[in-house]
C-alpha cells in the first residue's frame, strides 16, 4: 500500500494517513477484508511515531472503514463505494487545492483555469500515446 504524507501540509499527520487510506479505500487499491500495514511497518515505512499511526488507524475504526482483530492486525472494512464517497473524496481534493491556492496567493478563478489547462493538456498526450 502506498501511502504519501506531506511534512508541508497543515494538517496533522494521522490526518493524512487517514485521509490515504480513505482514498484507497474508495477507489479500491485496497480491497475489503485486506490486511492494512501493521502500525510498526508503516511507522517505519513513513519515519512517523507508531502512536501516530495507531491514532489514524483508531479514528478510521470508529468511522467504521477498518476494523481491528487482536493479535490479527487491522483489516479494510466492507464499504460500499458509490458516488457518495467518490463526491467527499473529490471535496476533499478540492478543499486541499483551493486552501494552497489561497495559501499561495491565487484566486478560485486561476486555480480553475489552471487545472482546466492541466486537464486539456493531459488529455492531448494520452490521446497521442494512445495513437
Amino acid at each position: 500500500m502506498l501511502l504519501s504524507i506531506d511534512p508541508a501540509d497543515p494538517r496533522p499527520i494521522y490526518v493524512q494517513i487517514m485521509d490515504e487510506i480513505r482514498r484507497a479505500l474508495v477507489l479500491r487499491t485496497i480491497k475489503p477484508d485486506e490486511p492494512l500495514p501493521s502500525v510498526r511497518q508503516l511507522a517505519t515505512d513513513l519515519a512517523v511515531h507508531p502512536n501516530t499511526i495507531l491514532q489514524a488507524y483508531r479514528e478510521l475504526e470508529r468511522e467504521g472503514a477498518v476494523y481491528m482483530k487482536r493479535g490479527q492486525g487491522t483489516f479494510a472494512a466492507a464499504l460500499t463505494t458509490g458516488r457518495r464517497e467518490r463526491q467527499a473524496l473529490a471535496t476533499g481534493v478540492a478543499e486541499r487545492a483551493l486552501r494552497d491556492a489561497y495559501r499561495h496567493g491565487l484566486t478560485v478563478d486561476e486555480l480553475v483555469d489552471a487545472v482546466r489547462q492541466l486537464a486539456s493538456t493531459d488529455a492531448r498526450h494520452k490521446k497521442a500515446r494512445a495513437q
